[in-house]
């Protein structure tokens, strides 16, 4: 780490006032560049630290860039993660205030939840899925707290990887009943289609998210617990939202999922 305790403290407060007052701010490496990976999630853990002593709850874990594509193009060899905190979640076709966010955007996602605790590092596939109890449908809504969704990869980190709200629903069917791989994925906004996508587009199986997920919490010391909710990362591109609109997900074999924007 590069950066004291007090600075990391200074920027998990900015970060999470950005998010909280939907205002947005400059990248942080612009002012620290010399700031490494630890120093990004531990800010990161910060601003967790200082929603749970005002009595929130985790509720969940997110795997963000999951595209080998973009993957690719951020230059890194892994994804990146996050917490989901009971403030993020939407029941669904629950109506989302846009005026909470600073320019959301929506990512259909397969969601697992665990029946048992999944412990990396050494953590694979088949150990991700044998720990599963079901798959879902979900639709997580990024709002990144960087100006014009302008950043660099340990900015976006230290900000919760824009996590912002979610929702699970549809048809939650045991892991072993369909093809993660294959199974495919539609995104509509206000009836139509604007995102196709299949399940292999995250990492040639969502799972793999999950094992990177368990892999990444296992270097820092750190299991997934069981009966965790875990969103395995965007199948598809991004689509930004706007007041008055309608998302739809449908999920081959799990049914849909929606959220309404107001």
């Amino acid at each position: 780490m590069t950066l004291d305790d007090a600075t990391l403290g200074r920027l998990a407060e900015h970060l999470e006032t950005c998010q909280l007052q939907a205002r947005d701010t400059l990248k942080i490496t612009d002012d620290y560049p010399d700031m490494d990976w630890e120093d990004a999630y531990a800010v990161q853990d910060r601003i967790l630290q200082r929603k749970l002593a005002r009595g929130a709850r985790v509720v969940g874990l997110k795997c963000g860039l999951t595209s080998r594509a973009k993957i690719q193009q951020m230059g890194v060899t892994a994804p990146v993660f996050g917490f989901l905190v009971d403030e993020f979640a939407v029941a669904e076709g629950a109506m989302v205030r846009t005026a909470e966010l600073i320019h959301p955007e929506v990512e259909p996602e397969i969601a697992f939840v665990l029946k048992h605790e999944l412990r990396g590092p050494g953590c694979h596939v088949g150990a991700a899925l044998a720990a599963t109890d079901f798959v879902l449908p979900g639709i997580e809504v990024i709002d990144s707290r960087y100006r014009d969704f302008k950043f660099d990869l340990k900015s976006v980190i230290a900000d919760n990887t824009s996590a912002a709200r979610f929702v699970v629903g549809g048809r939650a069917l045991p892991a072993a009943d369909v093809d993660l791989r294959t199974c495919g994925v539609v995104l509509e906004k206000n009836g139509q289609s604007v995102a196709l996508g299949a399940g292999a587009a995250v990492l040639g199986h969502p799972a793999a998210a999950v094992a990177a997920l368990a892999n990444h919490l296992g270097r820092r010391g750190h299991s997934i617990p069981a009966g965790s909710l875990i969103l395995s990362g965007g199948v598809t591109k991004a689509v930004a939202v706007a007041p008055g609109d309608h998302v739809c997900l449908r999920v081959q074999g799990m049914g849909q999922v929606s959220l309404r924007f107001n």
